[in-house]
């Protein structure tokens, strides 16, 4: 018999939306759910899918996204569809949708998250930063991740927030998260959640900076371009810094070597997109005039990924359940490089249920190449499952 107070993840690989759903509704409904987070593909037929989750969780508080890649017990995998369910038992959950991000002001990040909060600290029995967490779920293509993170972190106080930016399998045109029972773009959904299991918030990256520094001094932080290091054209003094030639710049699989800032000691991972005619250079997350940057060298990607593991068992005992975000840049590079078998067995053998981003936030900072997420501790029990299509 199905016990109900269990966190059950499970991940559909049916290709056809209505059935993907009712396999994932399937594996995971149960009585009294305080909250399901699901991950899917931008391949499906989302209006169909809307509708039958609207249809299958009527009354359920549901928030997801989609992606250029989903993780779950299958693995990683395209055109699937993962996620989990969280019964009122384990925890208290409220969330939120923050439209028109085009016209995203402080003021009204500030009063989003404050109204959240109430609403939490009105439900939840011990409501402190030590037993709560943030999930943000963003439009990976409207550049307000920075703005949106920061605002929401801020008001947040000491409750900690990560997240990840909605992908759409590499077409980098329109990405959706999902509220209110519809898909949205220009939008981000934020929930608010309480427990009492132990849980880890974490960041990790394979990346280690060197003594190699230099300065922004010309940007566009809202279009992410840099224009100017160290008073030269972007693109020329880069391509000097980290040792090659710049018309290599062009070639289809050559990977811009990653740069890093460092923001209250900690290392945070700046990607570049692409290289421009103009001579300056394109990154996926803001970088402002002034910034000091530091040039960064990938190490061993599945070592760090196993430490990382190690570490958060060390403190809250076997990983029941992992919510990732995990940049696709890192997927892509795994893949390049033939370790998706070795990465597929830690996120299985951690219970990991995520998605391939366009970018992750924590602590209300926007980063690039990293996996971002939060791991249940061993007090709770968990169903897993993976049914193919």
């Amino acid at each position: 018999m199905t016990n109900p107070n269990k966190i059950r993840m499970f991940q559909s690989r049916a290709t056809d939306a209505k059935l993907a759903v009712q396999e994932f509704h399937a594996a995971v409904a149960q009585q009294d759910m305080a909250l399901v987070v699901f991950f899917c593909s931008s391949k499906y037929d989302l209006d169909l899918l809307a509708a039958e989750m609207r249809r299958l969780f009527a009354g359920v508080q549901v928030i997801g996204c989609t992606t250029a890649g989903e993780i779950g017990p299958a693995g990683y995998c395209q055109h699937s569809l993962s996620g989990v369910s969280f019964p009122e038992a384990s925890c208290v959950a409220v969330s939120g949708l923050l439209d028109q991000l085009s016209e995203f002001d402080i003021t009204k990040g500030h009063d989003f998250a404050q109204t959240l909060l109430q609403r939490l600290e009105s439900k939840a029995s011990n409501p402190s930063p030590d037993h709560s967490f943030a999930l943000l779920l963003i439009d990976g293509m409207s550049g307000r991740e920075e703005r949106v993170a920061h605002a929401l972190q801020y008001t947040l106080g000491k409750i900690t927030l990560f997240g990840g930016s909605a992908g759409d399998d590499q077409k980098f045109a329109k990405t959706y998260v999902y509220s209110n029972g519809n898909f949205h773009t220009d939008s981000a959904a934020l929930v608010l959640v309480n427990t009492a299991l132990p849980f880890k918030i974490f960041k990790t990256h394979h990346f280690v900076s060197t003594d190699e520094r230099f300065v922004v001094t010309e940007a566009d932080p809202a279009k992410r371009i840099v224009k100017e290091i160290n008073g030269l054209p972007a693109a020329t003094e880069y391509a000097r810094l980290v040792g090659v030639a710049i018309n290599e710049f062009n070639s289809k699989d050559f990977a811009f070597p990653s740069v890093v800032v460092k923001i209250g000691g900690t290392d945070y991972v700046r990607s570049i997109q692409k290289a421009n005619a103009d001579g300056s250079l394109t990154f996926y997350c803001a970088i402002e005039t002034g910034l000091v940057l530091r040039v960064a060298h990938g190490v061993n990607l599945v070592a760090n990924l196993e430490q990382t593991f190690d570490a958060i068992r060390t403190e809250i005992g076997s990983t029941q359940l992992v919510l990732g975000c995990d940049c696709i840049l890192r997927n892509l590079e795994v893949s390049k490089n033939g370790l998706k078998d070795h990465v597929m067995e830690i996120f299985q053998r951690n219970n990991t249920i995520g998605f391939s981003s366009y970018g992750e936030q924590f602590r209300g900072i926007h980063n690039n190449q990293t996996f971002t997420g939060c791991a249940f501790g061993s007090a709770s029990e968990i169903e897993t499952g993976t049914r193919d299509g």
